[in-house]
């Protein structure tokens, strides 16, 4: 990674393409998608398990679509007991923080006469699905729990889950034990954009939704985005990203770390190190190159970092928080002396890291927050997936005859500036004085 002198040319021309990388996809995609969704929807299960055995699963039948009981209660045994134990500690922690974020139903009566309120309720049905990469390799247990107990603290009353099978039809039994312990109602053997597709349109083994969450590849994210306004999505989410804040304070083993658990996501995540200092810009780049060479997925690691990684000097730590302000990433991390001296003046960031032993995988699994979060400069004006995205909300109103009288010549007189006439006369027609007499 080379170290630029920010704001040079080279480095506001290298962060200007690394911030506007966005999703990686043409017309050739986006018809493919498309052409997927009508399928599902035209020809439901049919469609869908064409998909299936082309691409994940040949042998699998229609009827081996919804995971069984059975499978479940044998993943159970298949799993050991460090990974129950993780998995326990993850699912509590999680659970306690989205339980703070529940709202209320609430009820006033702010002005003589009337009755305000607001009805808080869940969503009926939500979608959480689950990437499995290429057979199943790397299950993302993760996930499950952060699209599901949300959900479930909500009040949602059916959770279903969907993920791709290996080529064999299974599931790898870690996801099945982590849709088990996150309240997961039912598993779905399906993948990538039919399974989005089931999910928003409904086929007769797997139901429709209200909401589908989670990440995915290009073609879930597609998916996703096309059909936003049949039912509610979480967020349309590019390739991950990580911004480091250090100051000559931060150990540049740990900040080397912390890139390289973001560039190991995919060639297209980015890992970004902003500081005011040269020599730990300098120390954390030898870092980098020693810590590397023995990472399993280096290779992606390598090309996430050739791409789109970036070490940039600044002059002094405000001209660093400002930057870190207009790049509005993903994952913040603040390795400074005291990161409770700049947190205030963090205006946009999906989650924001504080200190040197909170590193961003803590959040990936077990600090409680949620890890869906929004990327590419979306943190601005979107936020973490939380429980409000499985919650709708209902206004009452209720006015007496003394009230509506005390605010009907308002009502009726800006009805009548838009041109609304008939809005007008449900007022008036309700005035003991100009209601019209019966016939």
């Amino acid at each position: 990674m080379k170290i630029l002198q920010y704001p040079s040319e080279s480095a506001v021309k290298r962060l200007d393409r690394i911030v506007h990388r966005g999703l990686a996809y043409g017309r050739k995609e986006l018809s493919a998608v498309q052409r997927i969704l009508d399928a599902v929807r035209k020809n439901g299960d049919q469609a869908l398990i064409g998909y299936i055995r082309q691409f994940d699963a040949p042998q699998l039948a229609i009827e081996q679509i919804e995971v069984s009981d059975s499978e479940i209660a044998a993943a159970e045994k298949m799993v050991d007991r460090s990974f129950k134990q993780a998995l326990e500690r993850a699912a509590a922690q999680i659970a306690a923080f989205h339980h703070k974020q529940l709202p209320r139903s609430w009820m006033d009566t702010p002005r003589p006469g009337t009755f305000l309120g607001q009805m808080v309720h869940p969503m009926d049905a939500a979608g959480v699905y689950v990437p499995g990469s290429t057979g199943g390799a790397t299950p993302l247990v993760s996930s499950v729990l952060m699209g599901a107990i949300p959900a479930k603290i909500a009040g949602v009353a059916r959770v279903v889950m969907t993920t791709p099978p290996t080529r064999d039809g299974a599931i790898s039994p870690h996801l099945l034990v982590a849709a088990r312990k996150a309240g997961v109602d039912k598993v779905y053997k399906a993948g990538s954009a039919w399974a989005i597709a089931a999910l928003a349109y409904g086929t007769p083994s797997i139901p429709k939704v209200d909401v589908i969450v989670g990440p995915g590849n290009i073609y879930v994210t597609l998916a996703k985005k096309l059909v936003a306004g049949l039912v509610q999505i979480d967020m349309i989410a590019g390739p991950s990203e990580i911004l480091v804040i250090a100051d000559a304070h931060a150990d540049p083993d740990f900040v080397a770390a912390d890139l390289l658990a973001q560039a190991e996501h995919d060639a297209r995540a980015s890992a970004i190190l902003v500081t005011d200092d040269l020599p730990l810009a300098q120390a954390v780049r030898e870092a980098i190159d020693r810590q590397l060479p023995v990472l399993p997925r280096r290779e992606l690691a390598e090309a996430s970092l050739k791409s789109f990684g970036a070490i940039l000097v600044t002059s002094d730590m405000d001209t660093a928080i400002d930057l870190a302000n207009r790049i509005a990433p993903e994952h913040l991390e603040l390795q400074v002396r005291d990161p409770f001296a700049y947190v205030g003046r963090i205006r946009h960031a999906g989650a924001v890291f504080l200190g040197d032993h909170t590193p961003e995988a803590v959040g990936d699994y077990v600090a409680g927050p949620n890890h869906v979060l929004p990327t590419a400069g979306t943190a601005r004006f979107s936020s973490a997936l939380s429980v409000r995205h499985f919650i709708k909300y209902s206004s009452l109103i209720h006015y007496t005859a003394e009230a509506l009288g005390k605010e009907a010549r308002d009502v009726t007189c800006l009805a009548r500036i838009e041109g609304l006439e008939a809005h007008a006369r449900t007022i008036e027609i309700r005035s003991p004085k100009k209601r019209p007499a019966k016939a």
